[in-house]
């Protein structure tokens, strides 16, 4: 047994998802459920077949981010897992979406960080043992810290 690391990071903008699924179907399910969301995402995924052939499937209607899922899910290689870009949306606006697709059977993690993908390779395959989405925490907000997230989520429009 081994175990390695892949970085992955989001292009400037946007952001990823990170996910388990289990079915070929995947890959055409989720670009139903992303453009039905919201009709503006552009986004590029990939997902890692671990039978048959064991292809990296890629669809998405941004060709840079469609590239880049499909380079980065290459080298997590890791069984039925799917890797998402989105640009024009956050993970927000279509996380339940995602949840409600039948092959999607769980998200490791959803975010604008980088992130470090945990492997492990043994002889017959790669798995993903768990994520570190972004930095380690610096200690605990104070008022004004308070202040400034109610700003920042009214500014994105999330708040009224």
């Amino acid at each position: 047994m081994r175990f390695q690391v892949v970085e992955v990071k989001a292009p400037e903008g946007c952001n990823l998802i990170l996910g388990q699924s289990h079915f070929i179907k995947t890959v055409e399910d989720i670009y139903e459920a992303l453009v039905n969301s919201n009709p503006r995402i552009r986004f590029g995924l990939a997902f890692c077949e671990s039978s048959g052939p064991c292809l990296v499937r890629h669809e998405g209607n941004d060709e840079e981010l469609r590239r880049l899922a499909y380079e980065k899910a290459l080298e997590i290689g890791a069984g039925h897992c799917f890797l998402l870009f989105i640009r024009e949306a956050y993970p927000i606006n279509v996380l339940n979406s995602l949840k409600h697709v039948p092959e999607i059977c769980g998200i490791y993690c959803a975010t604008a960080n980088p992130v470090q993908v945990i492997l492990v390779e043994t002889e017959q395959g790669r798995g993903i043992m768990g994520v570190v989405d972004g930095y380690r925490a610096r200690g605990v907000e104070g008022d004004a810290d308070i202040e400034e997230r109610k700003r920042f989520l009214r500014k994105i429009g999330y708040k009224l």
